[in-house]
């Protein structure tokens, strides 16, 4: 059994933090909820008084938290654990982007310190379940040190050591993500307006070139049965994708789609909420083509 430090309890990481738990390592953890921390000290983790607390006591604290801002302020800035007195290595499990990542890794660098980037895909059921892909990068030395750990989660690839390598990869399978969902949504309300049905037409794209995620999994999940449940939220999907739109513009790469798939994820957030999942991209399409009757009133 070895000591393990979890700073965010939300969805993925109280899922992530479960699966440590279970393979027999003391979780020693940290998050803003109170219920989120109550729930997994019922599971047997020890909750700690603050951030820096869990880096007091952990020598490899894994990060699972919404925005880059919090990740950079968690360790760096307000909170401070970057001066844990057990911290060794900090590993960043959420999709913080390069820019961040190059930050932190510099920051803890001073401290002497170890960063590691590992930002996760596969949702909900992934962590749940430990069928996570994992796209780190990093020094190979502290990478060496946590894969076994990261095998608990899913497959973990690696990337290089470059810092920003990981999150530049997320970015790019979020980005991928997205448009999927966005032109799904397209192809299927043309079908929906000339009559067709949509599970025979599910069933022929996923026999056909136009399957991809959207069609093998997020329509058949969370689409067809209008459940719109997937688990990830347009909120975060949008702030990945504008993540991927900031580290393309500093890299020369014009994303023509992914403007518009970020402008698509703009007005579904505004209409349906920030909360919402983010196959309620379907609904916004549905909306724009007179065939959504779920559209909120404005």
């Amino acid at each position: 059994m070895s000591e393990c430090g979890f700073i965010g309890l939300g969805r993925m990481g109280g899922a992530m933090a479960r699966r440590l738990i279970g393979k027999g390592h003391h979780v020693i953890a940290f998050d803003v909820s109170g219920s989120a921390c109550d729930a997994l000290a019922a599971d047997g983790a020890t909750i700690a008084a603050s951030a820096l607390a869990v880096a007091d006591s952990a020598p490899i604290v894994f990060l699972s938290l919404p925005s880059p801002e919090i990740v950079v302020d968690t360790m760096l800035g307000a909170h401070d654990a970057a001066a844990g007195k057990r911290l060794q290595l900090c590993v960043d499990l959420s999709t913080s982007g390069p820019e961040a990542a190059i930050k932190l890794a510099a920051g803890l660098a001073e401290r002497h310190v170890a960063s590691l980037e590992a930002p996760v895909s596969g949702g909900i059921k992934g962590a749940r379940e430990g069928t996570l892909s994992l796209m780190v990068s990093g020094p190979t030395s502290a990478w060496e040190l946590v894969r076994p750990l990261l095998e608990i989660f899913g497959r973990p690839f690696f990337m290089g050591e470059t810092a920003g390598a990981g999150q530049t990869m997320k970015l790019v399978n979020n980005l991928l993500g997205a448009c999927a969902i966005a032109i799904t949504a397209e192809g299927m309300t043309i079908g929906a307006k000339a009559g067709l049905d949509p599970r025979r037409m599910i069933e022929v794209l996923n026999v056909s070139s136009g399957r991809s995620s959207a069609t093998l999994d997020k329509w058949p999940r969370a689409v067809l049965p209008r459940t719109f449940d997937f688990g990830f939220a347009s909120g975060l999907a949008l702030k990945d994708v504008r993540l991927c739109l900031t580290a393309a513009r500093s890299l020369g790469v014009p994303l023509g789609v992914g403007t518009a798939v970020c402008e698509l994820l703009e007005r579904t957030v505004a209409g349906w909420g920030a909360d919402s999942d983010f196959t309620a991209m379907t609904k916004t399409v549905e909306s724009d083509a007179g065939l959504d009757p779920e559209r909120p009133a404005t």
